[in-house]
């Protein structure tokens, strides 16, 4: 193997771990904010987990993010809006970053 494809096959794995990394970070997210939002909902326990799985699950609906925020809002009615609930994701998906970063 030359210089040059040792190079590429070292750039085509950081690519995939980055995307693997942006994945699990984005679940994890998902599920932060299902337990927060479980918890709004006066949900606990075994009952919360499965709400929060619920929440990961609708990210796979469509591309993008909006499909998750749908979800929640519809669930959380008057309990938050769909702005406040993109302002917890922000925060929850540094949370998860932080999360996986600590547990590499």
């Amino acid at each position: 193997m030359t210089t040059f494809d040792d190079r590429e096959n070292a750039f085509e794995n950081k690519y995939a771990y980055d995307e693997e990394m942006k994945f699990r970070a984005q679940a994890r997210c998902n599920k932060l904010l299902g337990l927060w939002a479980a918890e709004l909902l006066g949900k606990t326990g075994d009952e919360a987990d499965a709400y929060a799985k619920e929440v990961v699950l609708s990210d796979f609906e469509e591309a993008g993010h909006e499909d998750v925020v749908r979800k929640v809002a519809a669930d959380l009615g008057d309990l938050a809006d769909a702005d406040t609930i993109r302002g917890k994701m922000a925060e929850l998906l540094r949370i998860a970053k932080t999360q996986l970063v600590k547990e590499s």
